[in-house]
């Protein structure tokens, strides 16, 4: 009888969430701005969904951001972004998101 209780509270139980799962707003986000660099073609809907699911396949939600935000920030003129360019760490992050990004953009068919 146990047994069968704890069975039926398993199954009724939520899963779990995985491991580097993403919000649904930090896919669409990415998704978006993915295909606004490919002209809004509908192709890259596809496209860009497989390379943020290979993306996060690889590193948790919060180290994504962190690196992203690294990448895209070099760029960045002035004080604050000195930052995002100067830093080694900060530095290297951006260059592994960047490798990533590119091996999942490859294997997903994304043109540069």
């Amino acid at each position: 009888m146990k047994s069968s209780l704890l069975l039926v509270a398993l199954l009724a139980a939520p899963p779990a969430a995985q491991a580097h799962d993403y919000p649904t707003s930090g896919r669409v986000e990415y998704v978006l701005e993915c295909m606004q660099k490919h002209e809004g073609k509908y192709e890259y809907l596809y496209k860009c969904s497989c390379v943020i699911d290979h993306i996060a396949k690889q590193m948790s939600y919060d180290e994504y951001v962190t690196m992203s935000t690294a990448l895209r920030n070099q760029t960045m003129a002035g004080e604050r972004g000195a930052l995002f360019r100067d830093p080694v760490p900060v530095k290297d992050m951006a260059s592994k998101y960047k490798a990533l990004q590119a091996s999942a953009s490859k294997a997903c068919y994304v043109t540069p």
